[in-house]
């Protein structure tokens, strides 16, 4: 297996990109940033959102050689709300509350209801159906022990 085909570089360079597309996005919200001209700050989130581009086009070209475009959306889609999270409650100084959490658990479910209710091709052959054989697979998946197809 090359370094691009490692079905982590992707996660890792979306993250990434994720941690600059919410400063790109928000980081403006701030107090500190509030007073400064539109225009300036139009001109920073830009800045700040080719560095999002540097991250994310590798983990999208490259990830796709272990992950389908669906696949590399909803990890995106988790991990964009992860970083939300953390940059609304570490730098905006928002309360994360019960409902936030609630739907961010909707969003996994909602990956959940993908993974399991298509299936995924394996490299290997062995049948796994049912909710238990699911859960098997996805273990084996995150362990090293598989990869997508």
């Amino acid at each position: 297996m090359t370094f691009t085909q490692s079905r982590w570089l992707p996660v890792v360079l979306l993250t990434c990109s994720n941690v600059f597309m919410t400063f790109a996005w928000y980081g403006n919200l701030n107090p500190k940033f509030k007073s400064s001209p539109l225009w300036l700050v139009i001109l920073a989130s830009w800045g700040i959102a080719f560095f999002e581009y540097v991250f994310m086009i590798p983990a999208n070209r490259w990830g796709n050689s272990v992950y389908s475009v669906t696949q590399l959306k909803i990890i995106q889609e988790v991990i964009t709300l992860t970083v939300f999270c953390g940059f609304a409650a570490l730098y905006l100084g928002e309360k994360i509350r019960w409902n936030h959490l609630a739907a961010f658990v909707c969003i996994l479910a909602a990956v959940a209801f993908h993974v399991f209710a298509e299936g995924l091709k394996t490299t290997k052959t062995p049948s796994y159906k049912g909710w238990k054989g699911r859960f098997h697979f996805v273990a084996l998946l995150l362990c090293g022990e598989m990869k997508l197809s």
